[in-house]
């Protein structure tokens, strides 16, 4: 298992509802990362439609437009092949259609090009009522260990980290497009240090990614560049847990707390 990834978030403000636009201009930063080393690609919150559900004008079955269905799109079998030249996994922010409507889904692929999985957001709050909720927070094997993905907003309840690190994870991506500000940067060093877990906050203009002891390992925001690239020691992760008298994760009163 590795102990130690290179993480390479898409820093780029993407049109709304303009899905050929919103590829092209990935593919320009997969262009510039051609040279880089890395192990995982993250994209912004629905990334490929430009988050298009912020518009007053879209109702919830307008939003269907802008979906996508991940196993036929040309958008993500394109990434996909990417990603198995690259030999990388990619989380990729789009809406996707279901019978039942559209979810705000982070898709996940594996080194080999392999949609193996997907993490539908399930905390939704004002525009975000027109998608359906997510049901689970499921941990997902690699071969950098367990990790979980959220979406936004899910990483305002401390639940949803605490959730992931207690299943096993010594990673989230975060893909969002909301709230960068000040507030944002004490909450992700306080989700990351609680929970004793790194996070990787992938905003269109903000880099951010926290180490488990709530230090900040990346936090550039509106750059000229494109991306950023930070590596993030999982080790420490291990080594911070590993503590058994001091990790907040062992040490837990669950006889007091309220479910």
């Amino acid at each position: 298992m590795e102990n130690s990834i290179r993480v390479a978030q898409v820093r780029v403000l993407p049109e709304k509802g303009n899905l050929q636009g919103n590829f092209q201009a990935l593919t320009s930063v997969l262009d510039q990362l051609e040279d880089e080393s890395f192990d995982v690609l993250i994209t912004p919150e629905c990334f490929l439609d430009g988050y298009v559900v912020t518009e007053t004008s879209v109702s919830a079955a307008a939003l269907l437009h802008y979906a996508i269905d991940p196993h036929k799109s040309p958008y993500t079998q394109a990434l996909a092949a990417w990603a198995s030249r690259r030999g990388v996994w990619v989380i990729f922010g789009c809406t996707r259609r279901v019978s039942e409507g559209a979810y705000n889904t982070a898709l996940i692929m594996n080194r080999a090009g392999v949609l193996v999985d997907l993490y539908d957001k399930t905390h939704l709050l004002t525009h975000d009522v027109k998608y359906a909720a997510g049901q689970r927070l499921p941990v997902f094997s690699s071969d950098f260990g367990p990790f979980g993905v959220m979406i936004c907003a899910d990483r305002r309840w401390p639940e949803t980290v605490r959730t992931l690190a207690l299943k096993g994870a010594r990673v989230i991506f975060n893909p969002t497009y909301g709230m960068h500000d000040e507030r944002n940067l004490c909450m992700m060093r306080t989700r990351s240090y609680e929970s004793e877990i790194a996070i990787a906050f992938t905003h269109p203009q903000q880099s951010l990614v926290t180490g488990a002891n709530g230090e900040i390992l990346c936090n550039e925001v509106c750059s000229d560049t494109t991306y950023s690239i930070t590596e993030i020691d999982l080790a420490r992760v291990d080594a911070r847990r590993d503590v058994a008298s001091r990790s907040h994760l062992t040490t837990r009163r669950t006889d007091l707390y309220i479910d």
